[in-house]
């Protein structure tokens, strides 16, 4: 938006006045296309917005002059490459267990590959680490998939084929499940695939782009409601929480988000927030994906990682377990 007000196609050929007002623009002006001029001394820009075909010519000098965020270093987005995340258990140089700790520390996931389909030996190993396990209002173990015959309170989205999108789990709670570990049984025949966005790293972001929708996502209480058949939980919070023992947690559920009830004069402010924010970290580029296949398995930290999934076809079967460190605080 600065550099298309500064255009110098806007102003009179003979006063260099301005003639066209902000306000007039596109609310998000994008170029079409941009070339540094051969001799680095000018930025030309195509906004595709004139019916001249005329492209505006920033001079280098004059950018330098007026720039208005010269010393800024940029916080980078979430980060996407799965490899980061993801480790061979049968190559491992040593125990699983620390490693799986040390990465929910450092990066808030780790995708471990060709585990094998002992869920309870996991269990096993996470306990040795610490971890235990957190029984809710499914059971102590869910078999997510869609002719669930096991698990309580199944009349919610996990149960079904349906896509879902980028969330953390049990926001409703007034401490969430710190830890939720994914062991995939069976893959989908189509689609099912994994999506996991680092949110602390997007709150980061959010804070260094847009500082006024940051404020707001960490200050506005929302209400999140659970409501199903045999199961209600309401729960008033912000989204990002920086107060929290340990930092950071996120609550972060679209599909348990009550109606939001702000001042008239705020709702405007407010939607363009949690807006920005869903489409960062709705951005594939921000996003860690993948595809769990039989044996594989994905644990993460809850409080920090928002989680997704692709809809799919087939008999897909992953089991979940919410875990949280034996000394609680």
């Amino acid at each position: 938006m600065w550099l298309r007000h500064n255009s110098e196609l806007d102003r009179h050929p003979l006063t260099r006045e301005r003639i066209v007002c902000a306000s007039e623009l596109p609310p998000e002006p994008r170029p079409q296309s941009l070339r540094v001029s051969d001799d680095a001394t000018a930025l030309d820009i195509d906004w595709g917005d004139r019916a001249d075909g005329q492209v505006s010519r920033y001079a280098a000098d004059w950018l330098r002059a007026h720039a208005y965020a010269a010393d800024r270093v940029a916080v980078p987005p979430p980060p996407s490459d799965t490899a980061a995340l993801t480790v061979d258990a049968t190559r491992l140089d040593g125990p699983l267990g620390p490693l799986a700790l040390r990465r929910l520390q450092e990066t808030g996931a780790l995708l471990v590959r060709g585990f094998g389909a002992d869920t309870e030996a996991l269990i096993d190993l996470f306990g040795r680490e610490g971890l235990s396990v957190i029984e809710t209002h499914f059971g102590r173990i869910e078999d997510l998939r869609t002719d669930n015959t096991t698990n309580q309170n199944t009349d919610q989205l996990g149960y079904t084929d349906s896509a879902i999108q980028l969330h953390t789990d049990q926001p409703f709670l007034e401490r969430p499940p710190r830890y939720q570990l994914l062991h995939c049984m069976r893959p989908a025949d189509v689609g099912g695939d994994t999506g996991v966005v680092d949110g602390l790293a997007a709150a980061r972001h959010l804070a260094d782009i847009d500082a006024p929708a940051f404020e707001l996502l960490r200050t506005v209480p929302v209400t999140f409601h659970r409501k199903q058949k045999d199961f209600e939980r309401v729960l008033v919070s912000p989204i990002l929480d920086f107060d929290v023992h340990g930092g950071f947690r996120i609550r972060y559920s679209y599909f348990t988000l009550a109606p939001y009830r702000r001042p008239f004069a705020e709702m405007e402010a407010w939607y363009r927030a949690s807006n920005r924010f869903a489409r960062l970290v709705r951005d594939e580029r921000h996003q860690y994906r993948f595809r769990l296949e039989a044996g594989d398995f994905l644990i993460y930290d809850n409080w920090r990682m928002l989680h997704a999934r692709t809809a799919f076809s087939g008999p897909r079967w992953m089991r979940g377990v919410y875990f949280d460190s034996q000394a609680r605080f």
